[in-house]
């Protein structure tokens, strides 16, 4: 994998501009921050984004790859502001579950989401080898 980040456009934190690969192309859809029995973690936002970005990953392993080979990621919110006030836990989070990997990324303030009670919803691309 190719992370393009051209000296043309500020410096990216915490993404990429660009990411380019070769491979099987796994699409992973929204995933809310619930559990094995479908149910929500919590009304807090960062336990729900954990809780989502791990579904994400689990998708990606089941797929046999691993957090690594994510090469965009749509995170969809309900409330702007409480991602903002959460930036630093959720920064810990994302490093505890995708290391210092950083693919391409975009941030979407959504008026709801189809869930019940979710606050923040990821959707992923990866390139598997072979």
């Amino acid at each position: 994998m190719e992370f393009v980040n051209p000296d043309a456009l500020a410096r990216p934190v915490g993404y990429s501009h660009g990411a380019m690969a070769t491979g099987r192309l796994l699409a992973v859809a929204g995933q809310v921050g619930w559990d094995g029995k479908g149910r929500i973690v919590g009304e807090g936002f960062v336990a729900q984004f954990s809780r989502a970005l791990a579904n994400v990953i689990e998708v990606v392993r089941a797929a046999g790859g691993g957090p690594h080979h994510l090469i965009r990621l749509t995170i969809y919110v309900t409330a702007r502001k409480d991602y903002l006030a959460s930036l630093n836990p959720l920064g810990e989070e994302y490093r505890r579950l995708m290391g210092r990997h950083y693919p391409a990324m975009t941030l979407v303030e959504v008026k709801g989401l189809l869930e019940p009670g979710a606050k923040v919803e990821i959707e992923g691309l990866a390139v598997l080898q072979g």
